[in-house]
């Protein structure tokens, strides 16, 4: 693993996750050992958007219970889990951050998804898992961690079968140059961020031999996302369950800068879907 790597993988590990999960459960009114995927929705979505997003991505997708999903950047396994659970489809998850896998399992476990589902430590970079054993792949805010996009897009290349197809919601960078004003939910600081331009994705995706199918800008969806979200915690504050759990302290500061940053066209939440066709 990389210094950056390690730096990045440093950024999410909090701590006792697993644990403070099921106690913000419990908190919930919710049994943690009679979980399901819906109670653990508020979460374990940890992107822009949340299960709305995933939902929206997934219904351009449209796995079936014989496809085989590849998670890349899986954190604790929400996207994973709602797979299985809404497509009965078989999903590998690869994050660098041994906490969030640890928890991934745990939680998946709970929910009786452990036939279906398995979660491993690797680098995005270098996946611990068989050439072309994939149909598809997604990747939900994990390319603003990778610098090297191109060894990102090789090596989801090298995981999709012939015809497979990898799907991706990133924030990327706006028309409005600038820096960014840190923290961030993915960074506390420069040195582990690395948004880049659609067009970097575009150029790495074409040199990995994946075609471009679909491309959609997701701003006025973050924008209102978050407006819906910072009008609840002005009304009820921080529900017990949340990505907040996953951000430490500083969770109200990363995602303000969040917002500045969107609404000054510095970031861009763009969705991208790409084909392997040889």
């Amino acid at each position: 693993m990389s210094q950056i790597e390690q730096a990045v993988a440093q950024h999410y590990t909090t701590g006792a996750l697993t644990e403070r999960v099921r106690a913000a459960l419990e908190a919930s009114g919710i049994d943690p050992d009679a979980a399901t995927v819906a109670d653990l929705k508020a979460g374990d979505e940890f992107h822009t958007g949340g299960v709305l997003a995933t939902d929206n991505l997934f219904a351009q997708l449209g796995p079936t219970h014989a496809t085989r999903v590849l998670d890349v950047g899986c954190g604790i396994g929400g996207t994973s889990r709602y797979v299985v659970d809404r497509y009965d489809s078989t999903v590998t998850g690869i994050d660098l951050t041994p906490e969030l896998v640890e928890t991934a399992t745990a939680l998946s476990d709970l929910v009786g998804h452990s036939d279906k589902s398995s979660f491993h430590v690797g680098s995005a970079l270098n996946m611990p898992v068989p050439d072309a054993g994939f149909d598809l792949a997604v990747m939900l805010h994990v390319g603003m961690n990778i610098e090297d996009k191109a060894g990102l897009f090789g090596e989801v290349a090298r995981t999709l079968a012939t015809g497979g197809t990898f799907g991706l919601f990133d924030v990327m960078r706006g028309e409005v140059a600038g820096q960014l004003d840190f923290p961030l939910p993915w960074s506390t600081v420069a040195d582990t961020s690395f948004v880049d331009a659609p067009e970097v994705y575009r150029d790495a995706a074409t040199a990995a031999g994946l075609e471009l199918v679909t491309e959609t800008d997701r701003t006025d969806f973050a924008v209102k996302f978050f407006e819906d979200v910072f009008a609840r915690l002005a009304e009820n504050g921080p529900p017990p369950l949340g990505i907040h759990l996953m951000m430490g302290e500083t969770a109200p500061e990363k995602f303000q800068n969040y917002v500045k940053n969107l609404k000054t066209g510095r970031i861009r939440p763009t969705e991208m879907i790409f084909k392997k066709t040889g």
